[in-house]
């Protein structure tokens, strides 16, 4: 069983010790044997990783003596969660606009136990902050969905589809709640009254509340190998398209546009020969190097 911990936090730290934060975390992740991205900058830090649980346990622990009081969540995996490791650096924990302008101004924070009642009320307008790939497959009923490409996009939204309703109650949502943070930091400097954000994101929400209970409808989609979560963090039903990296399901698969690891309906008509072929030869090699393991 593989233990995955997804953790964030916006925080000033001086660019000295971010430096020296990526040796001393690269260097230990590698001797945990732990996978997955973890992203330092001087506005924060933001990773997801997996590994056996007492090696998530040290991480966890050498995150806290190295300063980092970050937002954590825990979930389980039968298999990993990712394939490789890297430890960077960027301006930005999570790309907004480029500048790397700090999340200090964040909107107020929903905890899941209250959520449900709370976008219910006829005064609040509900927004979901990720992209369309993300919320094809799962989202809370009656919110507003930006349909953008990237995260970057979000502040576009905002300048031209929300700029009327500064005076109005918003409630955001994301994954696990950071692309929340810097963007109602953004609408608060500009000019918005009022605005809340689910605490911990959606896999916050589908940890804290059963099946029964819950207003999710669908399945969340997860930047790694898992592809898709449901309540209670289990493993969703979801596939990737290797082509355009885009969740799948089984009627995608039935399609006659569906080439493992080339192309899905979703990206038949927007790849290129060339792209298709070298698909195809990675492809091959992975099918091969199984091969090879399993003799």
């Amino acid at each position: 069983m593989h233990k995955i911990l997804s953790f964030y936090e916006f925080n000033t730290f001086d660019f000295l010790d971010v430096k020296e934060n990526q040796k001393i975390l690269l260097a230990n992740c590698k001797e945990l044997g732990i996978k997955g991205t973890i992203i330092l900058s001087e506005e924060g830090i933001n990773g997801t990783v997996s590994g056996n649980e007492q090696s998530i346990d040290k991480l966890s622990l050498l995150l806290s003596s190295l300063g980092y009081k970050a937002n954590i969540k825990i979930s389980f995996s039968e298999s990993d969660a990712f394939k490789r490791l890297k430890v960077k650096i960027q301006s930005e924990i999570v790309t907004f606009d480029g500048l790397g302008k700090f999340a200090s101004n964040t909107g107020d924070f929903i905890d899941p136990k209250d959520w449900d009642n709370f976008i219910n009320n006829d005064d609040v307008q509900l927004v979901d902050v990720r992209n369309f790939y993300e919320t094809v497959i799962g989202k809370f009923p009656n919110s507003i969905d930006p349909k953008t490409e990237t995260f970057t996009d979000f502040k576009e939204f905002i300048d031209s589809e929300l700029g009327n309703l500064k005076d109005k109650k918003i409630a955001m949502y994301c994954t696990g709640g950071i692309r929340c943070e810097k963007a109602s930091s953004y609408m608060k400097d500009i000019g918005f009254k009022e605005v809340f954000q689910l605490r911990g994101g959606i896999i916050n929400y589908l940890n804290s509340l059963d099946k029964k209970n819950g207003s999710w409808e669908g399945e969340c989609f997860v930047f790694d190998e898992r592809v898709s979560l449901d309540y209670g963090s289990e493993e969703g039903t979801f596939d990737l398209c290797h082509g355009c990296r885009n969740p799948i399901d089984d009627d995608d698969k039935k399609s006659i546009y569906y080439e493992e690891g080339v192309s899905c309906p979703n990206c038949i008509n927007i790849r290129s020969d060339e792209q298709n072929e070298k698909s195809r030869q990675r492809q091959a090699q992975i099918v091969f190097a199984n091969k090879r393991k399993n003799l």
